[in-house]
This record gives structure tokens, sequence and C-alpha cells, in this order.
């Protein structure tokens, strides 16, 4: 397997930390997906991703979360170009604000609390405004589990959202390429790829495997970024000369993109990711998408993501 010498774009980007907590795993897992589904950054909105399942384990992790119940740390991100922007924070708090009312508030037994620590925290959220007031004004401050919470009163009992949420500055759109001779390798590679990162503390794949890898230029702007052309398998044969970059014998080409609390954090899953794919039959070569510098601040080389294994023994 190949590892081009080649580097990714990553930027800047603001994001809170969440403890989802339900009353079993089929509630938690509903509202951890539905409060992480749909990225749409590019849009100018949001994304988000599950970072780590809490208390997995009958009668393991039991302080793990505020109330001692199965939980989940969710992470949910704004990129831009200059984090501490008041825009950007307040673009942040409502981009949570929905992902809470409409992820996880809807969903049986669930409750959030802030996971961000509050000694790295550049800001905090209020909560009442835009999560308790969906109590129509019956909402009250309590004090639950050591923590100042809003309880909202829903059909269904009361909603447990805590006060205050931090939020602070990170790394986003660090990526990976891998092509791949066929449509299983290129799903094994994936699926190992992505559990390589949800392993690495503080990193996120908000798409998972990702099918359609895209690029900043397009000739439909009002509908944002369209698929990246050049490296569309299916179209080798439509492009004229050699302007296809898909190598011979490649026919898939998935993409995990990886968001951090720390350009560290995303270097290490993307180090992870790389290692996982080696003995996956069928990829050809490891790859990943830049723009000659135009997306992001950050620049993240290929071919010096092994040796940091090495650095840290």
């Amino acid at each position: 397997m190949k590892i081009e010498e080649t580097y990714c774009e990553a930027f800047e980007g603001l994001f809170v930390r969440l403890c989802v907590t339900a009353g079993d795993e089929k509630r938690l897992k509903r509202a951890a997906y539905s409060a992480t589904a749909l990225p749409c950054t590019v849009f100018g909105e949001s994304e988000g991703g599950v970072e780590k399942w809490l208390n997995e384990g009958e009668g393991e992790g039991e302080n793990e979360t505020p109330d001692g119940r199965v939980g989940a740390l969710v992470q949910v991100w704004v990129n831009s170009d200059s984090a501490v922007e008041v825009g950007t924070a307040k673009r942040l708090e409502y981009e949570v604000s929905k992902r809470i009312r409409q992820g996880v508030l809807v969903v049986p037994t669930t409750a959030v609390f802030n996971a961000f620590p509050t000694t790295h925290a550049d800001g905090k959220i209020d909560t009442m405004q835009r999560v308790g007031h969906c109590g129509d004004g019956h909402e009250t401050v309590d004090q639950r589990f050591g923590r100042e919470v809003v309880a909202v009163p829903i059909m269904m009992g009361e909603f447990l959202v805590e006060r205050y949420l931090g939020y602070g500055k990170g790394v986003m759109g660090g990526n990976l390429w891998f092509f791949c001779e066929s449509l299983e390798s290129a799903l094994e590679a994936g699926e190992k790829a992505v559990a390589a990162v949800n392993g690495v503390e503080g990193a996120v794949a908000p798409f998972e495997i990702c099918a359609a890898g895209s690029k900043p230029e397009t000739k439909y702007p009002e509908i944002g970024p369209t698929t990246n052309h050049l490296y569309c398998p299916s179209l080798k044969r439509r492009l004229r000369g050699s302007e296809s970059k898909v190598p011979a014998g490649v026919n898939f080409i998935p993409e995990v993109v990886i968001n951090g609390v720390s350009l560290d954090a995303v270097r290490e899953a993307m180090r992870a990711a790389v290692e996982s794919v080696q003995d996956v039959k069928g990829v050809v070569k490891v790859s990943a998408g830049n723009y000659g510098g135009k997306l992001g601040r950050y620049k993240i080389y290929l071919d010096e993501l092994l040796s940091l294994r090495k650095r840290g023994d």
C-alpha cells in the first residue's frame, strides 16, 4: 500500500462537547445519532460526531456520566477563520440549540450535560434562552448531580439540560482518501479507519465513511460544493486525455473527515486511521484532499504521520 506524498488542509473551528445520557442504550443511540446527523458546515451551519460511549458495560465506569446512566460524548462544530469572533459563538449557540431540541429533547429519558473542561473553555453558552424556554415559561433552574440545570417539563416527564455549556477552539477538516480496488475493500477500509478515529480521545469523524468528496470550485454555486470529478472512478472514460486522477485498477475512493479538540488530536487520529488499513486487501493507496493551501491554515503531511508513533514511544 502506497502513502502518497501529499497533505490535507485543516482549519479552525469552534465546538461544544456534550455528555448526552438516557435511561437505556436504545434511547441513547437514537439521541446521539440524531444530534450529530447531517453535517451542514458547507452551508454555514454545523456538523457533529460521537466521540465516545460511556458506561457501556454493566457495573463498569459507574462515574463516567453525571447521573450514572449510559451516555455518550458528543461534539458539535461550526467552522470559522477566526474562532473567537462573537458572530461565530452566536452561530454555535444557535446550531447547538437546534441539535439539542430536535435531536435529544424529543427522545424519551434523555438529558444533556456540559463535558467541556471549564479550564480550557473560551466561553460558555447559556442554554436557557434557546433550550430551556422550550418549557414555555414553566421551566425551572435546579441543582441536580452537583450541577446547575434547567428542568424543562415535557409530556414524558422532564428534560434536563445543564445551564451553561463550555465551548472552545479546535481543528476541523483533517481527511484521508483510500484508493480501493473494490466496494468491499473500500467499506472495510472505511470502517476500520472510522473505528481508529473513534479510539482517539478528542477526535470525531462527522461523516463516518464519506462517499462523496467535493471541491471548492463548482459550476453550480447556488447548491454549494459539488463532486470532485477528477477523483470519480466512474468518470475515467468520459474525461478527456489525462484529466482523471484515478489510477488504473481503482474503482472506489472513500473519504474519512476528522475533527479534533486540537491539532495533535487530529494528527493522531489520522495516523491511527492510516495504520488501521495497512492490512486491508485491495487498498492501493492512501491520499488526502488539499486545494493548494486555499482551504485551511493547517497542513498535515501524510508522510509524517507514521513517525508520530516513534516519537510518542
